[in-house]
This record gives structure tokens, sequence and C-alpha cells, in this order.
């Protein structure tokens, strides 16, 4: 019971890790040191789509779900709760490509930003002299 217990909150983990993987960057807007945290994020999900590397919460998900008697996921986090369920399996590229575009984008946003506020003090340092 407290082995599938841990099992559905490493879910729900995961679950919060993909979705700081495709807002986080959004959030560094607002709090600077989380852009470290989403880098690092980010460079994990490409190395997972790039090569077949096994995700350590998977893994631990799956040990959990073992110890509670349940079966292992049959394939990945992703292959079984979300692709097929959240969007078709053949939209799969372009979600992984959308993912990339938005995370991008994020950062784009976040150097004008950080650019801008530069910027900014820049000309009141200037001003106040």
């Amino acid at each position: 019971m407290v082995a599938r217990a841990f099992a559905e909150l490493v879910m729900v983990v995961h679950f919060a890790v993909l979705v700081f993987l495709v807002v986080g960057g959004f959030l560094a807007w607002k709090w600077p040191r989380a852009l470290y945290f989403h880098l690092a994020m980010a460079t994990w999900g490409l190395l997972v789509v790039l090569f077949p590397i096994a995700c350590p919460l998977t893994w631990l998900e799956n040990e959990l779900r073992a110890a509670a008697g349940r079966p292992e996921l049959a394939s990945g986090f992703i292959d079984t709760y979300i692709d097929g369920v959240l969007y078709p399996d053949s939209a799969a590229r372009l979600v992984q490509v959308l993912v990339a575009v938005v995370v991008l984008a994020s950062w784009t946003g976040y150097y004008l930003k950080r650019r801008g506020e530069q910027t900014c003090n820049s000309v009141q340092f200037t001003n106040q002299r």
C-alpha cells in the first residue's frame, strides 16, 4: 500500500517535471535562478529524446510498482501516460518540436527581458551622474 502510494507520488512528480520542462523558461523571467534548473532540465530532455537514456523517475516508479505487486510500465513514462492519451501517437514528433520551440521562445524572451533591464539600469545610472 505504501509502495503504491509512493509510485503514484513519483508519477505526479514526473508530470510536474515535464510541466517545468515546458514552462520553466517563462518562470525564469520572474525568478532568474530558475533558469539554471530549467537549462539542466532541457538538456536532460534533449538527451532523452536523442539517445536511449533511461529516466531515473521512470526507474523509481517501476521499482515502487514492483514492490507494490503492480506491473511495471510497459514502456517509458511518456509512452504510457502522455503519447496516445493527451495527443495521438502520430503527433509525438510534432509535440517534441513544439516543446522545443516553446523552450527556445522562453529563453529568447528571458534574454530580451534581461537585456532590456540592463539597458534601463545603465541609462538610469548615466542620468544620475
